[in-house]
């Protein structure tokens, strides 16, 4: 019995592309880009040439992320 062409996707997709991951996480993509550099984001799977970023690793990255009034927060402007 041949496979269909194409199957309908149950659930969201784990790999994104550069711009659906900073949309994921509300920043624009030279943010996101930022982000990536300096290790806050993981850097991308490679298939092939192309580059996606996993959503696993993403959300470990975000719950990461500092909390407005944790004791790591920037406070430079506090002045």
């Amino acid at each position: 019995m041949a496979q269909p062409a194409s199957r309908p996707i149950s659930r969201a997709p784990r790999l994104l592309k550069r711009y659906e991951a900073a949309a994921y996480l509300s920043v624009s993509e030279n943010k996101f880009d930022e982000m990536v550099r300096d290790g806050r984001m993981p850097p991308p799977k490679l298939i092939d040439r192309r580059k996606a970023w996993d959503v696993y690793e993403l959300d470990a990255r975000i719950d990461n992320l500092p909390s407005d009034g944790d004791s790591d927060t920037d406070t430079t402007w506090d002045d």
